[in-house]
């Protein structure tokens, strides 16, 4: 980074602004010289606080590194102080300043919605925003939770889960409904009340009336057997315990506590871990550990509330929220958060009775998690230590990039890439490229590691030029954040693999600070007797115990399972593939017409023009279409 030095910066160019400012609510940024933005603020009153920026005297360390190297402020009015807070609050999480907690982690959680759009509502596992017209029920803090609880609420309820376009297709009830997971209101199986009143029964377990939706099938049950409708109340016995299977599923419910979300927050060595549970229908619906990034100077109470209003940013807080930290702006958190939502948010640090124990519980995990958390960051700074050794790299690597590809005979080709960093793997890092060249020969893996490697570098020189090479004196700061340019590549191949991935880098003129390294199998596959090339370097092995030969075999090995994955879920999907879904203005009630017509999708192919056009719903114009798509020479 170069500094121009007629750019000034610090307490003189602050106090400077402060003199315009009003005393006024709204939101503050400071930028440094290269204009980006290093701080953002809220206030009651701009000019007053601001003005706490205009000496270093009475600041703790990390401020007074901020005033020093502000050298330009902006400033956005608001009309209340709880307007501002929401406003700092997404302006945190779009820019990520370098001195406010940030919530680095922002994982979206799937929810369990009735959509009420079709006359006939689905039950969907749904991520992202609320888009779609329905009841939502979450957060769960667990996918496979949700995907547990949907599997058992079909069995209870019976709701379909196909798309509309497949519904709408049905002549006859398909395999839900013969295995007794589907009611089959697209055939009729059920008339549309009685469907809706299943509907309504699902809604009534997920707010937690679940005695009283039991106890009604229960009574069903027994008036069925009484009528000797044995076939019914075999049925009604079924849902009752598919609903039993997701009663027993919470690890810890609340007697008196219907729903809120609970934060309980833990320092140590200088780190925060905020442990986040998540209470629905009197259930724990699962529970998820944070590491926001906050300088460890801060209190529980300062990384605690911009932490829970990023937290909402995208997500719908409910009524209730109990902290294991109190804090002086409850009511002003509160006011932005009941303003989002639109209803009264209360936030609440219990002192006694159950939900100080359900908040001591979360402090319980919070404190474990951290302690793990804090153990794997030093056997992985360790690793790293070792891999920077192993491989001759001038520090400590911040972003480790693996490829791999995976094909049969050149079909459903896919290249991989993982990454892992200073904590670990990060999947949300991952990237998948479907190979696209049509001029490979089938199998050709050095080819399709060129493609990998140069889509996936000349999209990066386009969205971020700068190569993030550190300085060669220097140890990067910032450590724990994830650079977008890699400090080492492995690549799951010998000297022609790497051959070709440096081919990839001179073409495009990529920075050498980025070291290269082809992972070559041992004789038979034998794990443990790989050789590792590096340009300029003669090929080396690694001693057979050492903990790097571990590590590195474990992203390789991670690697190939995120590759023969995506491969194996797009050759899957291949299979199913019907040629008629590709041809445009065909849809689910055209492509049945067309296969009631002829049976399958080859004898379309087979059919004469006049033909087609005779099926119901295929005009002249949409025959000719289909004719020309299967005979493209003609």
């Amino acid at each position: 980074m170069s500094k121009e030095t007629d750019i000034k910066t610090g307490p003189e160019v602050i106090e400077a602004y402060v003199r315009n400012l009003p005393g006024a609510p709204g939101v503050y940024r400071m930028l440094n010289i290269d204009g980006q933005v290093i701080y953002v603020g809220k206030a009651r009153s701009l000019k007053s606080r601001v003005a706490n920026y205009t000496r270093y005297e009475g600041n703790p360390v990390r401020t007074c590194r901020m005033i020093s190297a502000t050298a330009k402020m902006e400033i956005v009015r608001t009309q209340t102080e709880a307007e501002a807070l929401l406003l700092e609050a997404n302006m945190i999480k779009r820019l990520k300043p370098r001195y406010n907690v940030l919530l680095r982690d922002d994982k979206t959680f799937p929810y369990i919605l009735i959509a009420t759009e079709h006359k006939a509502p689905q039950l969907l596992k749904h991520r992202g925003s609320r888009s779609t017209r329905g009841h939502y029920f979450g957060p769960f803090a667990s996918v496979t939770a949700v995907e547990r609880t949907l599997s058992a609420m079909q069995k209870a309820f019976l709701l379909r889960n196909c798309s509309d376009s497949y519904y709408a297709a049905r002549s006859r009830p398909c395999l839900q409904h013969q295995i007794k997971r589907c009611a089959a209101p697209c055939t009729n199986q059920i008339s549309e009340e009685d469907y809706l009143k299943l509907v309504e029964e699902a809604r009534s377990f997920l707010t937690g009336r679940t005695k009283h939706v039991s106890k009604d099938l229960s009574e069903k049950m027994h008036q069925a057997a009484r009528n000797q409708d044995f076939e019914q109340a075999a049925v009604l016995r079924d849902r009752l315990s598919a609903l039993a299977l997701i009663q027993g599923q919470g690890d810890v419910s609340a007697q008196n506590v219907k729903e809120a979300d609970i934060f309980a927050i833990h320092q140590q060595a200088g780190q925060f871990c905020v442990q986040v549970f998540f209470f629905r229908a009197y259930q724990n619906w699962g529970n998820y550990a944070f590491y926001p990034r906050a300088d460890n100077t801060l209190s529980d109470a300062e990384v605690l509330v911009p932490f829970i209003m990023q937290f909402y940013q995208n997500r719908v807080p409910p009524k209730l929220i109990l902290s294991s930290q109190s804090f002086e702006e409850t009511e002003l958190v509160e006011q932005a958060l009941s303003e989002r939502a639109g209803y009264p948010v209360k936030i609440l640090t219990p002192q006694r009775g159950e939900k100080h124990d359900l908040v001591n519980h979360a402090l319980v995990n919070a404190r474990e998690a951290l302690g793990r958390h804090l153990a794997e960051t030093a056997t992985q700074k360790k690793l790293l230590t070792g891999v920077k050794d192993a491989f001759d790299l001038k520090h400590i690597p911040r972003r480790i990039e693996v490829y791999d590809n995976s094909h049969i005979s050149g079909t459903n080709a896919v290249g991989a890439m993982i990454v892992a960093g200073p904590e670990g793997l990060s999947k949300k890092h991952y990237r998948t490229f479907n190979i696209k060249s049509k001029d490979l020969t089938p199998g050709d893996d050095f080819g399709m590691m060129r493609e990998v490697l140069t889509r996936r570098f000349s999209r990066l020189m386009k969205e971020n030029p700068d190569a993030n090479a550190y300085n060669e004196t220097e140890e990067p700061q910032d450590s724990d954040a994830l650079p977008d340019w890699p400090d080492l590549l492995l690549i799951d191949g010998g000297r022609g693999q790497l051959s070709a991935v440096r081919e990839v880098f001179k073409q495009l003129d990529l920075p050498k600070t980025i070291t290269l390294v082809g992972i070559a199998k041992g004789e038979e596959r034998d794990a443990g007797r790989e050789t590792f090339h590096i340009s300029g370097k003669k090929p080396f092995m690694l001693p057979a115990r050492d903990p790097v030969l571990y590590y590195v075999q474990r992203l390789r090995d991670e690697a190939h399972r995120f590759a023969i994955g995506t491969h194996r879920a797009r050759r899957k999907k291949s299979f199913v593939k019907n040629p008629l879904d590709e041809i445009p203005g065909i849809g689910a009630g055209r492509k049945r017409a067309l296969l009631d017509q002829f049976g399958s999708a080859k004898a379309v192919s087979r059919a004469a023009l006049g033909d087609i056009a005779q099926v119901p719903g295929i005009s002249k114009k949409l025959a000719q279409i289909i004719y020309d798509h299967f005979n493209p020479n003609d």
